[in-house]
């Protein structure tokens, strides 16, 4: 598997999160975010044990290649 990191966040203070990456072997996305732990918001959402939601900043949409025309920072 090679993880093709996209886009990390400008604006994080350490510069760790959020980040935005591609898994070109599974052809999936992975994102790195903040874990939500938001019980009011996770209540609204049909989510299996198996699975987890983290959030990430509206911009950071512009590192999707479907978002940016394809043109992702190492993909």
């Amino acid at each position: 598997m090679a993880l093709h990191m996209l886009g990390k966040d400008p604006n994080s203070p350490e510069g760790k999160s959020a980040t935005v990456y591609y898994d070109d072997v599974a052809d999936k996305y992975l994102v790195q975010g903040l874990k939500v732990l938001d019980t009011e918001r996770l209540s609204q959402m049909d989510l299996p044990d198996n699975e987890t939601v983290v959030e990430i900043p509206k911009y950071m949409v512009q590192f999707f290649p479907e978002v940016d025309g394809g043109r992702g920072a190492d993909v």
